[in-house]
């Protein structure tokens, strides 16, 4: 079979054009290019990891972040300690809890690739306020946190950003990503979830039963979930409704992303759609108090990147391994 880039000159030359000076060059670049992948909150820990481990797989990366600067920079940093090009790792600004942003950077991926075929939901945030003296106080005695009641505290405005970014960043993304990807050949979803957002923390019976009624569930149902724990939480209500009182912002939005990758999965039956938690990882958000390197971490979201066609679809992992919600 014929070289396709020769067919392509051959074409041009019959066209009149003699070299690919006189085309535009962005043509060529969105018909060669390899796999393309966008990674959100990636300007450092795990997101930075994944971008560095999936660009050395080949893959076209867009790293993102919220703070542009850091964002370039880090961008930076990746080409000069792995000798990356700047079509094998670029930038562009995101904020997942705007959808302004989210619609600039598809934008900016379909004006660019013409398509995606991975998008990677890291962006997070840990939806509390820490005690951090307290936190690595236990951690020295007992090698873990033993009493995160005492290390943990909230406000409704905490939480509501934490189920804003988390949850609903989640969403919006793949809402905006999920007709780029549809013109892949191997369209990849990897959401970062939490053994936190698993069905046994998630102490309401009624959202409980919900979630986990995998045959019925919706996006409109898992936002019912959301917004009845929110109002719950502004009314002061979360003991006597039987939430998690401690760190519930956040288990109850990985919570959420979990029965999101279900509820996508069982609609877009051509895409490999997973969420994962990545272990206990030695990053900022939780203090750099972690027992993984980000190198290990950021390993089971990639892994599940990569798969190839007819692998499954809508599951939760554990590191590298399937978990129960």
């Amino acid at each position: 079979m014929a070289d396709p880039r020769f067919m392509l000159l051959l074409s041009l030359s019959n066209l009149g054009l003699k070299s690919f000076s006189d085309f535009d060059c962005s043509f060529f670049f969105f018909l060669f290019v390899s796999r393309v992948a966008v990674v959100t909150g990636s300007n450092k820990g795990i997101g930075f990891e994944i971008c560095r481990q999936l660009a050395n797989n080949g893959i076209t990366v867009v790293l993102t972040a919220r703070d542009e600067n850091k964002g370039l920079a880090a961008v930076q940093k990746l080409k000069t300690e792995n000798g990356f090009s700047d079509q094998a790792i670029s930038f562009h600004p995101l904020d997942v809890s705007n959808p302004d942003t989210i619609a600039s950077l598809a934008a900016f991926v379909k004006t660019r690739f013409g398509k995606l075929d991975i998008l990677v939901n890291n962006a997070g945030v840990g939806g509390a306020n820490v005690n951090v003296d307290v936190l690595k106080a236990q951690i020295a005695e007992a090698g873990a946190p033993t009493d995160i009641s005492k290390i943990m505290s909230d406000t409704y405005e905490i939480v509501e950003e934490c189920v804003k970014t988390n949850y609903y960043g989640v969403k919006r993304m793949c809402e905006a990503m999920i007709p780029l990807l549809q013109s892949s050949d191997s369209p990849r979803i990897v959401s970062i979830a939490s053994t936190m957002g698993k069905l046994e923390n998630v102490s309401n019976e009624w959202a409980k039963g919900v979630l986990s009624d995998a045959e019925n569930l919706t996006e409109e149902k898992i936002d019912e979930v959301i917004n009845e724990y929110l109002k719950d939480y502004k009314e002061g209500a979360l003991q006597v409704k039987g939430w998690p009182t401690v760190m519930s912002g956040y288990i109850l939005s990985k919570a959420a992303v979990i029965a999101l990758t279900r509820v996508l999965a069982k609609r877009h039956k051509s895409f490999i759609i997973n969420s994962v938690c990545p272990g206990f990882v030695n990053t900022e958000i939780n203090f750099n108090t972690g027992i993984l390197s980000v190198e290990e971490g950021a390993a089971s979201p990639v892994k599940l990147a990569l798969v190839p066609n007819g692998d499954p679809s809508g599951l939760f992992f554990d590191r590298a391994n399937v978990s129960n919600f």
